[in-house]
């Protein structure tokens, strides 16, 4: 009998454990079958390898290399947009090439969690790691913005499962009451990746070629994908191929893709491309909608192993957790977009250098989620973090709302710090919750569902952002009438406002702008500014209002991590014996046959 009809961990999926009789969080529920007469039994191997620290290190490192991979490809390429738009004339179009990623990425963050489930998780950050690679390494020498925008699309549907698998795979090999510690460390390599991308994108696209910037990770990637591959301790997952094929729940899959398609390209119209009542917008979201509920009915109802298992959403914390998230999504990716976008338009900077200006976000980040992981550990809770981070945030928001380009660059600075020590308290704290919230069988769909809301919050947050500015750009230029030409090339590129620059100055000018009516327009935009941070401020409050209420406290140590801890040494050493007789070869461990010779006689023998 295989491993996937056999494994210690088997279950039913689209039926509630409580029902059967499983408490949530029991400690031997690993060894449970549930079964349900309207299905058959589906078995799934429980990929819990609590290993070593010395092991839990080599495992780090081969996951920071994937994720620093996922962040410099984001941000170089943002950084680079601009060249690229030039080099095939682009024009406004060129918005398709990081919305294509973003929108694969999200729509097959789901789909990670429950095929690592099935396949093993180095199965799955394999997959996640090539597709991200083939479609990086095609893009570099796309021939026309078509190309490009389909390439990045392929390489959004790797991208997006990298950090989901870190993730999982991190809840796999260490205890739940150090999770956050190490999590923490994932969380200083993303900001990383997020600091030093714009500058590299930035040095790249200036000096070597846009296509650069798609091919510098490939060498890192290359690195990551061999470590994965053949370093990485991951407990494996044996069986017959074809019966995990069938368990693979294509239905929900096919579902998951088309609704997740059909809301999140409305939302990337909407207010930008097209008037958010045009039919255009509103009949693909109206279907989205509807093809969600279907999923969703499907996966209750229907599915022997759901993507989405529908009981999750009976633990309140999970639901406390994806709340919290959408609104961290929202807030993390309007501040990553809009800040430095407010720096080119009220101060006239540089793209590399509101880039680079944005780095007191990105380190205070980094710094309060490494303190939290670290807090975590020592004390066992989470709670606080999460209130206080979201509450940090809240004023931080509120206080990014007031800026103005006369505000002093140190006020400004300070601010920033404070944002990003509120999101930093935040990150990896909503993980642990999850996760601790669930039974282990859970913890790869609960956390792949969670990144999820986190991309579909920032896709809500670019689409009602571009809206508020868009509108306030709008109302200001039709009042001053203006051509509806000019009025279209400013609400595309507001950057042309950034007046101190020379560069911006010519673009006025060629606009027939004078001073006074572009000062007049920089208003707006401020005034616009001001409305996304006052709703960033306001949505914090609301998140930490939902914590507050929703996220409870779950004791972070299930009693059995000793006994796992034992069990994964015991494994790895059968697995190192086996790999040693195999190099060695089969008859390295039997005795000679035949008489032994000694002496003169094996001399004989030999010089014969």
């Amino acid at each position: 009998m295989s491993t996937l009809e056999s494994a210690a961990l088997a279950h039913t999926t689209n039926h509630d454990p409580e029902a059967a009789g499983v408490p949530d969080n029991l400690d031997h529920d690993d060894a449970t079958t549930i079964a349900d007469p309207r299905s058959e039994v589906v078995s799934l191997t429980d990929q819990t390898n609590l290993l070593p620290r010395k092991k839990v290190m080599a495992v780090f490192f081969g996951l920071s290399l994937c994720i620093l991979v996922s962040c410099l490809d984001s941000t170089i390429v943002a950084t680079a947009l601009p060249t690229i738009s030039a080099a095939f004339d682009a024009g406004s179009v060129i918005s398709w090439v990081p919305s294509a990623y973003f929108l694969t990425s999200t729509a097959f963050q789901p789909l990670y969690g429950r095929f690592s489930d099935i396949f093993g998780r180095k199965a799955a950050l394999c997959l996640a790691m090539g597709t991200f690679m083939i479609g990086s390494l095609a893009a570099g020498f796309a021939r026309s913005i078509v190309q490009l925008i389909v390439l990045r699309g392929l390489a959004g549907a790797g991208g997006g499962g990298i950090v989901s698998m870190a993730q999982i795979v991190i809840s796999d090999v260490v205890s739940l009451r150090d999770r956050g510690k190490y999590q923490g460390i994932i969380g200083v390599v993303v900001a990383f990746g997020f600091a030093v991308g714009p500058l590299l994108g930035g040095v790249l696209a200036e000096k070597a070629g846009w296509r650069w910037c798609f091919w510098v990770t490939l060498p890192v990637s290359a690195c990551a994908l061999a470590f994965v591959m053949f370093v990485i301790p991951l407990k494996p997952v044996e069986g017959d191929i074809w019966k995990k094929l069938a368990a693979m729940d294509y239905l929900g899959a096919a579902l998951t893709l088309a609704g997740c398609t059909l809301v999140i390209l409305p939302l990337i119209w909407g207010g930008v491309t097209f008037p958010w009542s045009s039919p255009v917008v509103l009949a693909p979201l109206c279907s989205g909608g509807l093809v969600v509920a279907l999923f969703c009915l499907w996966e209750w109802k229907g599915a022997r192993l759901p993507i989405v298992p529908m009981y999750i959403f009976k633990r309140v914390t999970v639901i406390g957790v994806y709340i919290t998230m959408l609104v961290n999504g929202f807030v993390f990716y309007s501040s990553l977009f809009y800040l430095p976008q407010y720096f080119q338009v009220a101060l006239g900077y540089s793209a590399v250098r509101s880039g680079v200006f944005l780095l007191p976000v990105l380190v205070s980040q980094t710094l309060a989620s490494f303190i939290s992981g670290q807090l975590i550990t020592w004390t066992g809770r989470y709670r606080t973090n999460i209130y206080c981070g979201f509450a940090i945030w809240t004023v931080a928001c509120g206080c990014l709302s007031t800026v103005k380009p006369s505000t002093p660059q140190g006020l400004l600075v300070f601010f920033m710090l404070l944002a990003g020590t509120g999101a930093g308290g935040t990150l990896q704290t909503t993980t642990v919750a999850a996760q601790a919230s669930v039974s282990r069988r859970d913890m790869s769909v609960v956390t792949a569902v969670r990144n999820f809301i986190r991309l579909l919050g920032g896709t809500f947050s670019l689409a009602v952002g571009a809206t508020i500015i868009n509108n306030s750009l709008r109302h200001t230029m039709t009042a001053l009438s203006l051509p509806s030409s000019i009025i279209a090339k400013v609400v595309d590129d507001p950057t042309i406002l950034g007046a101190r620059t020379s560069a911006s100055a010519s673009s006025l000018a060629d606009l027939g702008l004078s001073s006074a009516v572009a000062d007049r327009i920089l208003d707006a935009y401020i005034r616009g500014f001001r409305t996304v941070f006052m709703l960033n401020a306001s949505l914090n409050a609301v998140a930490t209002v939902a914590a507050i209420l929703l996220i409870k406290h779950t004791d972070l140590t299930r009693g059995d991590e000793e006994v796992l801890k034992k069990k994964a040494a015991e494994e790895e050493a059968q697995r190192s014996e086996k790999f040693s007789i195999v190099v060695a070869g089969p008859d390295s461990t039997k005795p000679p046959i035949g008489p032994v010779l000694h002496g003169k006689e094996q001399s004989s023998r030999s010089a014969v």
